[in-house]
């Protein structure tokens, strides 16, 4: 909480904020692939949950469609960073369609071992929001295996075929304090239960709200620059709260703050979640110091230097083309 004392206004700055490295791979692979096969390239669903981004590609030349079935046969379609079940993968061979998979591989990860564990006969519990398109693609890798656990509330009701084989796995995107307190729950009612082989919760979701947490202990306001849709975003809003923030909003930009929302604030927090462009950050700064918040502290208890190459087929694609105009230059 501020100083009640102190009256200068400043922003505390979280870092790590915006673009993780599975985001970063998604939205550069979206525009690799329009550089490299023209437009349209049509994308299923959303390739990362933000609506500037979302916009920006689609006036590039993407097409984000809900259904594969949309997408008119023998294009080309980029699966999204958020993962999609096996089903959809054939769906796409049946309709012919090349296909650019830009599932995060850390999502990829949580398949494998979605599969793993199906494959040797465990009840897996999925800890994840119910509709969430990551929920979907996991759960697509077992459905047979698979129950969904959306929140300690679940736990009550779950039944097993045998409480001595049962693991829990977690969508990437979720508070980490949340998601514990599933797992206790879990625990309480299944005490053989296993942990996955490593952490489910993205480095980056993690990391972020270790930040937001540091600056909401010390702020009266915290901004966090999202969509709705983005689920890390919106557990970074609840997690700021929940660290001691009087008020937390999310905000697609600085065109949704209200005004009124600084009255008697004297700190700021800012931070964003890690499908969000650091243009959208940075008008949000330039908003705050027309309103006398000049002072900007970065908070950085961590830094990240995680990344991840392109998806494959463009990586492929790429190699073929240089080695085509170097032969052409000799």
């Amino acid at each position: 909480m501020a100083d009640p004392t102190d009256t200068t206004r400043r922003v505390l700055l979280a870092a790590p904020r915006g673009y993780c490295a599975g985001v970063d791979r998604a939205v550069i692979a979206v525009e690799r692939a329009l550089e490299q096969y023209g437009p349209p390239i049509y994308v299923r669903h959303e390739i990362v949950h933000n609506k500037y981004v979302v916009r920006t590609l689609e006036q590039k030349g993407a097409i984000f469609v809900e259904e594969t079935a949309e997408v008119p046969e023998g294009e080309i379609v980029i699966f999204s960073a958020h993962g999609v079940a096996p089903e959809v993968h054939r769906e796409a061979e049946r309709g012919r369609l090349a296909t650019v998979d830009a599932t995060c591989p850390l999502v990829t990860k949580v398949h494998k071992e979605a599969v793993r564990f199906a494959k040797d006969d465990y009840d897996i519990l999925l800890i994840g929001h119910d509709g969430h398109e990551e929920v979907i693609g996991t759960s697509g890798e077992a459905p047979e295996h698979i129950t969904l656990v959306d929140g300690p509330g679940d736990v009550a009701g779950l039944e097993v075929r045998d409480p001595e084989k049962v693991v829990w796995l977690s969508q990437t995107t979720l508070s980490v304090d949340e998601t514990m307190e599933t797992v206790t729950a879990l625990k309480e009612r299944f005490p053989a239960l296993i942990d996955p082989p490593s952490d489910d919760i993205c480095y980056a979701t993690q990391n972020r709200q270790t930040a937001i947490k540091q600056v909401a202990a010390d702020a009266d306001l915290v901004l966090v620059v999202g969509s709705k849709n983005s689920s890390n975003s919106a557990r970074m809003v609840e997690v700021a709260l929940g660290a001691g923030a009087d008020a937390a909003y999310l905000v697609d930009g600085a065109e949704e703050i209200d005004e009124a929302w600084l009255d008697g604030v004297t700190t700021v927090g800012l931070s964003s979640g890690a499908s969000v462009p650091e243009i959208l950050v940075d008008g949000v700064l330039e908003w705050l110091s027309a309103r006398g918040f000049a002072d900007v502290q970065l908070v950085q208890p961590m830094r990240e230097h995680i990344q991840f190459s392109l998806p494959k087929e463009l990586r492929r694609d790429l190699r073929a083309e240089a080695a085509a105009a170097k032969a052409a230059a000799r």
